[in-house]
């Protein structure tokens, strides 16, 4: 039974570290739209200029 226990946990390991490891996952539809969205350039819009003028002196 040990012998059963054992092999079951190294086929577990081996599962396991194939599927984290080495295969390598399929890109679906909604992988690719999102690595084009995160690939295009962004549009820049200065936030400066939408800052409210400051209220009172420096005095």
């Amino acid at each position: 039974m040990p012998y059963l226990f054992g092999g079951l946990v190294l086929l577990n390991a081996i599962t396991l570290g194939y599927y984290l490891f080495l295969q390598q996952p399929a890109a679906t539809q909604t992988l690719k739209a999102a690595k084009a969205d995160i690939t295009q350039p962004l549009e820049f819009a200065n936030s400066a200029k939408y800052i409210p003028p400051t209220i009172g002196t420096k005095e």
